[in-house]
This record gives structure tokens, C-alpha cells and sequence, in this order.
């Protein structure tokens, strides 16, 4: 690896920085609380880019790299850190993105995540779990927690199909294989394809990016085994359509019926900057897999679901916007950052008077 390039990895910590930007001709750039701060006193040159990226590469990835134009690999620096990298060409020129995976892995509490629905979806025997939101908002964070709770509560064999391997768990109570993309699979499809002779109890599928990913995450839970996965999708109602979406029309119907039989709970997040200090905090929208919310799946009544989440907290589930109010009312976050974060601002703004934070 390049001297400078590893010393501004390792630097990242201490400059409490998510992620550093690599680009031909311009700076290099931390990105910290959601701002990017520029590194150093000068450009980067193409030349400069080229070395230091292709430093952290090992030649399979950078013979991937020349053929593909895109590569997402994972690397670590001893007694430091991992970190997860893309790279990839703009305007014929190479570029790359590269976050830093926290050496610890937090709790369920320590994400900011509802510990009681959490684990009582982590104890189930089987059933879909999804895990959702934008780039960066906490998802692998969020899995790793939930993962790193069955490993210490339960006896059993979690099998972990990742690209790539970001936070990487030793056995405790639990067995985890834990598979790579292009090291270990040549694919998310051909690694689900396998998994049920691995004689698994927990899967965790790192991105349900497709048709077949998300069609054998479906089977797979259906088949007795619990089922862990993402999806870039910004909320529970989003994330069903997105899962029904992908199919034929003609077998919506039946994708429906088999959506609501093993869905458990979807958890949408966003990570927003704190109000007064530094980090970023969890909010998170919650939806339970409650009798009634498996009948309006099967009927295709998706649309009364927000009813639901609305009414429901007694069931653990919440709103995004009632995740928000409560972090503005907790004075966690701005009113301004809240309002920026709302896809409902006027019913945020309802609910937020209705708790005594601003005036009507």
C-alpha cells in the first residue's frame, strides 16, 4: 500500500471521518458528518490516483478492475482498521470511494436500533428481516449488530454472503462462514443457489441488488430458514413494491402471498448529523409483520400499511416521521435537519406541533 495513502486511512478515525474521496486532478477529500473537507495543500494528479489506488488492490482485483470498469473489494490495515472501497472511471479517468468499517461491532442499542423488536426479530427461527436505506445509512452496521446478537445467543450456523466482507465476526455461540464475492462465490445467485446444503440456519444476503437475489431470498426463507438482506429503498411501503415490482406481472399475485407468509419486519434508516456535536444519529422507520399487515400484503392493500405504522406503536412499529419528531423533541437533531429528511414535511410539521416544537 502507498505510504500517504495509508497514513490518510489511518487518520480517519481520529478526524472521526466515514469515508475519503479519491479523484484524478482535484483534491483529496474526507468526508466527515456528511460534509466533504478537503486533504492536503494540492491536487491529485492522474498519475498519483492510479498509484494510489491501484495500491490497495491485489492484481486478481486489479485484472477485474481493467475488465469490469467497476470494483467494490474490501482491505484493512493491521491494528487499525478495514475499510470497504469502490472503484470505478469518470470521464476516462479513475476514481474511488472508501469507508471506514469500525473495528468494533456496535450493539443493538449502540445503533440506535429498538432492542426489543430487533431481537425478537434475531430469535425468530425463520422468516425475511430487511434492512434498508440510502448509501451510508448505517445498513451493514445495523446487520453486523443483529448478526453479532444471534452469535452470542444462539447455537447455530449463520452464513454470511457478502461483497465484500465488511465487519468480520469470530464464532461464539454461533458458527458463521462468512463468503465473499469473486473469492469465495463468483456470484450472490450462485452462492444462494448452494446455500441450503451448508445446512444453514441464518443467511445474510448483502444486497438483494436483483431479480434472483431477491427471488431466492424469498424461497429460502420460506424454506424454514431466517433470512437477512438490504435494499436501497427509503421506506417499508417502498421496499414491498420494490420486492413485488421485480417479478412478471403474472406471478405478482402469487409473490404477494408468498412476501406476506415470511416477511418478519423491515427496518428503513437514515443517519443524521447531531445537533451541537459532532457523529450522526440512527432514525429509523419500523415496520412489524403483524397479522393485519400480512392480510393487506396478500390482499394488495399496500397502500392502508402507513395507516398502520402510524397506530402501531404498541407493536414497536413507527413512522420516519415520528422517528424524527422524537429525535427533534429529544433535541437529538435541528427542526432543520428533520424537515430536510421528511419525504411528508407537512405532516412532520403536524406532528412536531402536535409536541409542542414549534408554533402552527
Amino acid at each position: 500500500m502507498n505510504a500517504y495513502i495509508e497514513k490518510v486511512l489511518r487518520d480517519m478515525a481520529p478526524k472521526n471521518a466515514s469515508d475519503v474521496h479519491i479523484t484524478s486532478n482535484d483534491f483529496l477529500r474526507y468526508r466527515i458528518d456528511e460534509v466533504l473537507i478537503k486533504i492536503g495543500d494540492s491536487p491529485v494528479s492522474e498519475k498519483q490516483a492510479e498509484e494510489y489506488i491501484f495500491s490497495l488492490m491485489s492484481e486478481t482485483q486489479a485484472e477485474k478492475f481493467r475488465k469490469e470498469k467497476e470494483l467494490d473489494f474490501a482491505l484493512s490495515i493491521e491494528g487499525v482498521a478495514r475499510y470497504r472501497a469502490n472503484v470505478f472511471y469518470q470521464r476516462a479517468r479513475i476514481g474511488c470511494a472508501i469507508r471506514l468499517i469500525p473495528d468494533k461491532i456496535r450493539s443493538i442499542s449502540e445503533c440506535g436500533l429498538p432492542e426489543e423488536i430487533v431481537k425478537a426479530f434475531c430469535n425468530k427461527p425463520k422468516g425475511l428481516v430487511l434492512v434498508t436505506g440510502a448509501t451510508g445509512s448505517g445498513k451493514s452496521t445495523s446487520l453486523a449488530a443483529m448478526i453479532d446478537y444471534i452469535n452470542a445467543n444462539r447455537a447455530c450456523h449463520i452464513v454470511t454472503v457478502e461483497d465484500p466482507i465488511e465487519y468480520v465476526h469470530a464464532n461464539k455461540k454461533a458458527l458463521i462462514d462468512q463468503r465473499e464475492v469473486l473469492f469465495d462465490t463468483f456470484s450472490f445467485h450462485n452462492a444462494l443457489r448452494h446455500v441450503l446444503r451448508q445446512d444453514p440456519n441464518v443467511i445474510l444476503i448483502g444486497e438483494l441488488r436483483d431479480f434472483e437475489s431477491i427471488q431466492q431470498a424469498l424461497v429460502i426463507a420460506d424454506t424454514g430458514h431466517l433470512v437477512l438482506g438490504t435494499l436501497h429503498t427509503s421506506d417499508a411501503i417502498q421496499t414491498m413494491n420494490r420486492i413485488i415490482d421485480v417479478f412478471p406481472e403474472y406471478q405478482q399475485n402469487q409473490i404477494r402471498t408468498q412476501l406476506s407468509f415470511v416477511l418478519l419486519g423491515i427496518i428503513s434508516q437514515q443517519l443524521i448529523p447531531r445537533a451541537g456535536s459532532a457523529g450522526r444519529v440512527l432514525a429509523a422507520e419500523i415496520l412489524v409483520a403483524t397479522p393485519p399487515v400480512k392480510t393487506m400484503i396478500r390482499e394488495e392493500r399496500g397502500h392502508q400499511i402507513y395507516s398502520v405504522l402510524q397506530t402501531s406503536k404498541q407493536s414497536g412499529m413507527r413512522t420516519m416521521n415520528q422517528s424524527l419528531a422524537e429525535l427533534c423533541y429529544k433535541k437529538i437533531i435541528t427542526f432543520e435537519e428533520a424537515v430536510a429528511r421528511s419525504t411528508d414535511v407537512e405532516e412532520f410539521k403536524k406532528l412536531v406541533h402536535s409536541m409542542g416544537i414549534i408554533s402552527k
